[in-house]
């Protein structure tokens, strides 16, 4: 084995997560701006120059200006190879956010200071306690009026429960916005309006020692507010320790404005030093160690027909361990096959660059020929690797789907299914009957409707979708111990099964869960499937 640590610990892998419109696509745009990957920023809505900003790929997601898939960016700067998982801000991709957040080492949270922290946030944060993955805080649209500082801290702290350590801090917002205070250089940064789409500004740093210059530059009120607020700081915030930050225990916090590019750069260099290294992963209770390791890899998402042209199935992987060569054949471990990995490729939302090789911290993605699910694990032939599945989401929306033209049963059988393969959508089956009718069911409604524009523009199949009013599903556990036929369930319960043909049961009130329990002594339910 070669010794590939200088190249794995160079890597810094982190999700972006966000409300929608909090500014996150814009900020990942610049970013990149920096890394030299992309030299114009696209502006995000397209609407004024009609170009969509690099990380939304999915035609519906260009109509409504919103991502509805997380796509993967890779850039360097500065030494480091960095890994951006792009994910979806609508709440109703959260299950694909989850997954992502599952592939990543450390998280940004991107909030509106006008908005504070929204419901949204709320959800994305709680999955990232769940896995202890450190979250920095990015304040954007300072340009804009922004609610006051302390009581955006403070609601950080008390929404999320988590500390903050503000790394710096803003003098003023909108009009009045003149820049930010760095708290460990004790100097001021100050604030000029670049152009939307380029790097180039004119940044003035000056300490506050130099009271006069200062003074002149930011003015004498917001000179003396800053003084207040930096004494108010330094007596009420919390001390900043990188142990606490890597646990998930401590955010820093940096205030800035990805559209007009200012605190972009500050924060990207801050993040840099403070994330961690790609992170060791467990495999049957084993902690396996990225550097130590052979190669080793898990699915954490799948998407159909990324290139119009084809119709294909990427698999993207996130490498936990050691490095990929193309060349190697490697073990599909749920699978039981020994492979080539067909086409590894790195995506840069949708160009790709097909690669020979990758280490521990990449996301690559490779053909599925239909063999990968979500959660499966990739190694070396000889190693004994297996990573936990990723739990399923409980759908809470359902539909019965029918086609318009029924001579494209075929088309629509295969479409849905690819669909389903992804994890947005989960379709179920009526349960011991001859009819061959589809329910589906989602986490957010706004997926019936990226469905239902799938069909229609990847395999030309027009359906409807006839609303259903369950709530709530769960997955029979002890399934070889009950006798379905003789269950005794609600008047509002509905039997179902998935593709694998575990029993599920649909209820329209909650209530009716626990009345079907105490009915049928012995009988085990649950909110989560397995994948």
């Amino acid at each position: 084995m070669g010794n590939y640590a200088e190249e794995i610990n160079k890597r810094r892998t982190f999700a972006i997560i966000s409300h929608p419109d909090a500014g996150k696509t814009t900020l990942t745009e610049k970013f990149l701006l920096y890394g030299g990957a992309i030299n114009l920023a696209g502006s995000v809505k397209g609407k004024a120059t009609a170009r969509h900003a690099v990380s939304d790929w999915m035609e519906i997601e260009k109509e409504r200006g919103i991502s509805v898939t997380s796509s993967v960016l890779q850039f360097n700067y500065d030494g480091y190879c960095i890994n951006i998982l792009d994910t979806p801000g609508h709440q109703d991709f959260s299950e694909d956010t989850y997954r992502t957040l599952m592939a990543a080492d450390s998280a940004v949270m991107v909030i509106d200071a006008s908005k504070g922290v929204e419901a949204q946030t709320r959800k994305l944060f709680k999955v990232c306690g769940m896995r202890g993955i450190p979250i920095f805080t990015f304040i954007n649209k300072m340009d804009r009026d922004a609610n006051d500082t302390f009581e955006l801290l403070d609601e950080i702290e008390k929404e999320l429960g988590i500390a903050t350590c503000p790394v710096n801090w803003p003098i003023g917002s909108g009009k009045a916005f003149r820049g930010v205070y760095d708290r460990h250089s004790n100097s001021v940064v100050t604030y000029s309006d670049t152009e939307k789409g380029t790097k180039e500004g004119e940044t003035n740093v000056i300490s506050m020692d130099d009271e006069a210059q200062l003074t002149e530059v930011i003015g004498a009120e917001a000179m003396s507010t800053l003084q207040d607020e930096i004494e108010l700081l330094d007596g009420a915030s919390a001390e900043f320790d990188l142990d606490e930050v890597r646990r998930g225990k401590l955010t820093p916090v940096f205030f800035g404005s990805a559209l007009t590019n200012f605190g972009v750069e500050i924060f990207l260099q801050n993040f840099l030093k403070m994330a961690t290294t790609p992170l060791p992963r467990v495999s049957k209770g084993d902690v396996l160690d990225p550097v130590e390791n052979d190669f080793s890899a898990f699915v954490f998402k799948i998407q159909a027909n990324m290139n119009k042209a084809h119709r294909d199935r990427i698999a993207f992987m996130r490498i936990c361990s050691g490095k990929f060569d193309a060349s190697a054949e490697v073990k599909h471990v749920q699978g039981g096959k020994v492979m080539r990995l067909s086409q590894p490729q790195q995506i840069m939302a949708d160009e790709r660059k097909i690669l020979s090789e990758a280490y521990a911290g990449d996301i690559i993605g490779v053909f599925d020929p239909g063999i990968f699910s979500i959660g499966d694990t990739v190694c070396m032939p000889k190693a004994d690797v297996c990573y936990e599945g990723i739990p399923t989401f409980a759908p809470e929306h359902f539909a019965r789907v029918r086609q318009v033209d029924t001579m494209k049963r075929k088309q629509f059988i295969k479409g849905i299914n690819q669909i389903a393969q992804e994890g947005a959508i989960q379709i179920f089956q009526e349960f011991n009957t001859g009819m061959e009718e589809i329910i589906v069911g989602v986490v957010g409604v706004l997926q019936f409707d990226v469905l239902k524009y799938r069909l229609e523009s990847e395999y030309n199949v027009e359906i409807k979708l006839e609303p259903l009013p369950y709530e709530h599903i769960r997955w029979i556990e002890n399934k070889e111990e009950v006798d379905l036929a003789k269950l005794i369930g609600t008047s509002d319960m509905k039997k179902i099964k998935d593709l694998k043909g575990n029993p599920l049961l649909l209820f329209i009130n909650s209530w009716s869960i626990g009345m079907t329990l105490d009915r049928n002594k012995g009988l085990v339910l649950s909110e989560f499937g397995r994948n």
